[in-house]
């Protein structure tokens, strides 16, 4: 079971693993469908990963990832913690009105088709996916908390902000409630969010959701610098990613692991877990058996400082290329 974990200064309690749900509906995978969802979701309920992450632009087709999970979760909705995004710039929603996605406007006519889609009352946690250069900050700050008073969503946070944004948006909150979230990319092999986004995060009391936090699998132990599951989504289609990989650190992250008895997977969760304000690791699944692991690892192992001290030195971050 995935231990519960508190979001920020909020009341939102989530599961420490969580689960990524942009492969539902995805084309050539396993969740593709309906069934595969199904598996996935149940194996995810068994094991204790009940924070589940969507978007309204996730699936082969717009919306579809919600669709699929608002069936398979047909009568176990209170059994989960449900978030979605809205307000993806590239996504083309079909909605026939011209607006900042961060809009009032907009804002209503998203939540109302999520909620269909998904087949609930309530969305638990409400997320601008992208910052919108159109609309001030305080219109859709407004327009989220006319939501959480009206009980269509819980609490709403954001994604893809940098720290500034993170900061105006605290700052511009005066007469409505908080975002109580920031999901960035963040990995030991991708950690700008250091830099800025994280330090923003815990001073204003946000917490944080790091997205690709296995970095597509690299971060699991399954590849090395020979190769990796044929299968993969790495070796069919981002092969780049294990040609330019880290190796010469990898292999010593390996080495770290094996010298403490622990998995990749194992000490790649633990360490997620022991940064300053990570609420939840959330990674995706395609399998009811990626599901167990994850769930496992994310218990497995609490690495001491000194063993965050180690890990941070194989993984340094690079220089601030602005600097």
């Amino acid at each position: 079971m995935s231990a519960e974990r508190r979001v920020g200064s909020s009341g939102l309690l989530v599961s420490a693993v969580g689960l990524g749900c942009n492969n539902f509906g995805r084309a050539g995978t396993a969740t593709e469908t309906l069934q595969g969802t199904v598996q996935v979701l149940d194996a995810a309920i068994d094991h204790g990963v009940t924070f589940l992450d969507t978007a309204d632009m996730y699936g082969k087709d717009p919306g579809l990832s919600e669709t699929l999970m608002g069936e398979a979760l047909d009568g176990r909705r209170d059994r989960v913690v449900l978030a979605t995004k809205f307000g993806y710039p590239s996504a083309d929603m079909g909605y026939d009105f011209p607006a900042g996605f961060g809009s009032r406007r907009y804002i209503r006519k998203a939540v109302e088709e999520s909620l269909r889609r998904l087949r609930t009352d309530w969305i638990d946690l409400y997320q601008l996916h992208w910052p919108d250069p159109l609309t001030p900050i305080e219109e859709t700050l407004d327009a989220l908390d006319d939501l959480v008073r009206e009980g269509k969503i819980r609490y709403f946070g954001h994604s893809n902000f940098s720290g500034w944004q993170i900061a105006e948006a605290e700052l511009r909150a005066e007469r409505s409630a908080h975002f109580i979230s920031s999901q960035n990319q963040y990995s030991l092999l991708s950690r700008a969010a250091e830099r800025e986004v994280l330090p923003a995060v815990n001073r204003f009391g946000l917490g944080f959701f790091p997205f690709f936090p296995l970095h597509n699998g690299l971060l699991t132990g399954k590849f090395t610098r020979d190769g990796g599951p044929a299968q993969s989504r790495i070796m069919r289609t981002r092969a780049y990613l294990w040609e330019d990989a880290p190796w010469d650190a990898l292999d010593a992250y390996r080495e770290f692991c094996e010298e403490r008895g622990i998995s990749m997977l194992e000490a790649t969760f633990g360490w997620l877990l022991a940064q300053p304000g990570v609420a939840s690791v959330i990674a995706g699944a395609t399998s009811a058996e990626q599901i167990e692991a994850n769930a496992r690892a994310g218990a497995a192992w609490t690495p001491t400082a000194a063993d965050v001290a180690a890990i941070d030195a194989l993984f340094p971050l690079p220089a601030d290329p602005a600097v």
